[in-house]
């Protein structure tokens, strides 16, 4: 018997044109808070962050994917009616309900089984983990794994003072963007392996909530409140994760660090990801830095990564790439595949 093995097979990302720069953020913010003295430099010395990307204004999460999505089948010359499983693994959605996998299926013209897998930025590394088992175990052949993040919405604009800025300083690193990755059988192991982490008690340290949830017809819902950010639970809560499932894993494939063409890291500011490394063994040099000119990219930051390394050249055919997801929650995960 022939055993079935997954393979990534494309990858791709859409980062809209439009971007606004950490000053123009700024300059924004000051003009619609007159009376509040904002202090310059203070997001971009905190995250590394100089620009992000804007969805026009008519976009929604499903658009964002689907544009990520067309160019990954564009790129191995496949329709929408060849895949057989769409799973959408974005952080923002269309609507609370159905499944905004199904409305990227419908923007497609793609009439496969769809569902949603959410888990903040680790997400798409779930995604992945689920269309692996669905692929070897011979439920689906064709999977696309996406996610459209219209992140730019978590960016409050008019504040009540210093104390709700800082709170809310994160929100202003994000970004909108959309990814894409397919997902195929192959005789070839591709999708080496994966494993994951959590320490769900520190779920408060960073979170996205919803207001107006009342039975009121006139009340908007549900509306979404900023990206509030604890940062001392934040760093509390990310030292009471696991790390060392990451090195379990490369242990069980005989691997290190040095053996990667590229490491994708997910990225919330620069200095947070240059700590992280330093905590989890990963040379500075593998990985793909995307912070400062892009953002907070959210649960599309690794493919959009991936999708950069092989687009520049940096990641080949048959070399080994790395994708170390961290997210709120809090969990961890890596999967580790070979291109």
């Amino acid at each position: 018997m022939t055993t079935v093995h997954t393979r990534i097979t494309a990858v791709a990302a859409h980062l809209p044109e439009t971007t606004m720069t950490t000053a123009e953020l700024e300059d924004r913010l000051a003009a619609r808070n007159p009376g509040l003295d904002l202090p310059r430099g203070v997001i971009h010395n905190g995250s590394g962050v100089r620009r992000r990307h804007l969805a026009a204004p008519d976009e929604k999460p499903s658009d964002l994917a689907a544009h990520a999505a067309r160019r990954a089948l564009a790129e191995t010359g496949l329709q929408p009616h060849d895949l057989d499983l769409i799973v959408y693994a974005g952080v923002t959605i269309d609507l609370v309900e159905p499944a905004t996998a199904h409305v990227v299926a419908a923007k497609l013209g793609a009439g496969c089984p769809v569902f949603d897998v959410r888990n903040a930025c680790n997400g798409t590394l779930n995604a992945i983990q689920v269309a692996d088992a669905l692929i070897r175990t011979g439920r689906h052949r064709r999977v696309l794994v996406c996610c459209g993040e219209l992140a730019s919405a978590f960016m409050p604009w008019t504040l009540t003072g210093a104390e709700e800025f800082f709170a809310v300083a994160a929100a202003y690193t994000v970004s909108d963007a959309g990814a894409a990755l397919l997902l195929e059988p192959g005789t070839e192991p591709g999708v080496l392996g994966h494993r994951f982490a959590a320490h769900s008690a520190g779920w408060q340290a960073a979170t996205v909530d919803l207001t107006n949830l009342t039975s009121d017809p006139a009340s908007a819902w549900p509306q979404l409140r900023p990206l509030t950010v604890d940062a001392v639970g934040l760093v509390h809560g990310m030292q009471r994760i696991d790390l060392t499932v990451f090195h379990k894993l490369l242990s069980d494939l005989g691997l290190t660090w040095d053996d990667f063409a590229a490491i994708c890291v997910h990225q919330a500011s620069l200095p947070g990801l240059w700590k992280f490394c330093e905590q989890a063994g990963i040379p500075p040099g593998k990985v793909v830095v995307t912070i400062a000119r892009h953002g907070n990219l959210v649960a599309a930051t690794l493919p959009a990564q991936l999708a950069h390394a092989v687009g520049t050249g940096r990641v080949r055919r048959g070399d080994l790439v790395a994708m170390v997801g961290l997210a709120s929650g809090f969990s961890a995960g890596v999967v580790v595949v070979r291109w």
